[in-house]
């Protein structure tokens, strides 16, 4: 009886200790919040059906569509967050991986992707997201032995980004609108002798 006992109390105490692990490494309230918060209504208004559920809904577009085919014949320019307009990735990152999903070897310079754990489906991967509105892009891998100056492959999903051709103009960034912005705006108008409008 003692025996089954102290195997029942080794096998508890490792369940428990397996569980931590599981538990993401970095506290959610520690991680960047977004800058542009809107509710799922007004993102349904903005985004199509699929672009919402992959972005908002950590979606997966499948592999080997027409916005991947899309993507393979694009030349050089900038990819952009499909949300909010926040440069994400350029051409010069871009490489073959073969998966079925735009790849990339590191995000572009103006550094608009956020890396978080994501402990999902059973798997230990790293999502990534747009810093600015939070929507989901995919994950990022390493170590998988392409020849890429990173050995890292960002998989991303084709319907979250907006790709504007080398020269083209960029998207018109989405504006921060909180309630805490607008009572700002609000202050700065009356101070400024405007009237604000209800």
């Amino acid at each position: 009886m003692k025996l089954r006992l102290a195997l029942f109390s080794a096998l508890l105490a490792a369940f428990c200790i397996v569980k931590a692990e599981d538990k993401p490494k970095t506290d959610p309230k520690a991680m960047p919040q977004p800058e542009i918060v809107k509710t799922d209504d007004e993102w349904k208004k903005l985004l199509t059906l699929e672009q919402y559920e992959v972005t908002r809904q950590r979606g997966t577009e499948r592999p080997f569509g027409h916005i991947y085919e899309e993507f393979e014949k694009q030349g050089e320019g900038t990819y952009y967050c499909v949300c909010c307009g926040a440069e994400l990735f350029t051409s010069k990152e871009k490489f073959h991986s073969g998966c079925g999903w735009p790849s990339f070897y590191d995000s572009s310079k103006a550094k608009g992707v956020l890396e978080k754990p994501d402990n999902s489906h059973g798997m230990r991967r790293v999502e990534t997201v747009c810093k600015r509105c939070g929507a989901h892009l995919g994950h990022v891998f390493e170590g998988e032995g392409f020849k890429t100056p990173t050995d890292r492959r960002f998989c991303i999903n084709g319907i979250a980004l907006k790709f504007v051709p080398k020269g083209g103009e960029a998207p018109k960034l989405l504006e921060v609108s909180s309630d805490a912005v607008q009572k700002k705006k609000d202050e700065v108008a009356k101070e400024g002798g405007v009237e604000v409008k209800k």
